[in-house]
Formats: C-alpha cells, sequence, structure tokens
C-alpha cells in the first residue's frame, strides 16, 4: 500500500469520482479512494478536482478507519 506522505507530494491530485451516503467519494493517482462527508463542508467549494494535499485530512482519516477495520477482523 502506498503511503500518506507518497499519495500527497509533490503536485499530486485527487478526482471527483462518486457521491453516496452523504459523502463526496474522490480517487488519488494511486489508486486510492476515500470519503468526504458532506456534513464537513460548511461553505466550502469542492472541485472535481484537487490538489490532494489539501485532501490530506481525509485521506489520513480512512486510512485510519481501514486499519482499525483490519484490526477488529484480525481479532474475529
Amino acid at each position: 500500500m502506498v503511503s500518506l506522505k507518497e499519495m500527497v507530494t509533490g503536485d499530486k491530485k485527487v478526482k471527483f469520482v462518486f457521491y453516496r451516503d452523504k459523502a463526496l467519494h474522490y480517487e488519488t493517482e494511486d489508486g486510492f479512494i476515500f470519503p468526504v462527508p458532506i456534513e464537513e463542508a460548511g461553505s466550502a467549494t469542492f472541485r472535481a478536482e484537487e490538489r490532494a494535499m489539501l485532501m490530506m485530512r481525509y485521506i489520513r482519516n480512512h486510512l485510519k478507519a481501514m486499519q482499525t477495520a483490519r484490526q477488529r477482523q484480525n481479532t474475529f
């Protein structure tokens, strides 16, 4: 798996892929898809393509959620 740093460094971009369950889903250039909850958007503008660095918070949150889910799965 590609690290967070590798996903956002340089001039890497994320692209909007789809909307589902009250979240905008973006994909990094490395193929990682992550959600951006619309309730956190406030008055922000979300474009079809953004700099990956601007989405680092959401990428980090989703990586952490995936890691937690894997740990729970491995305990069963």
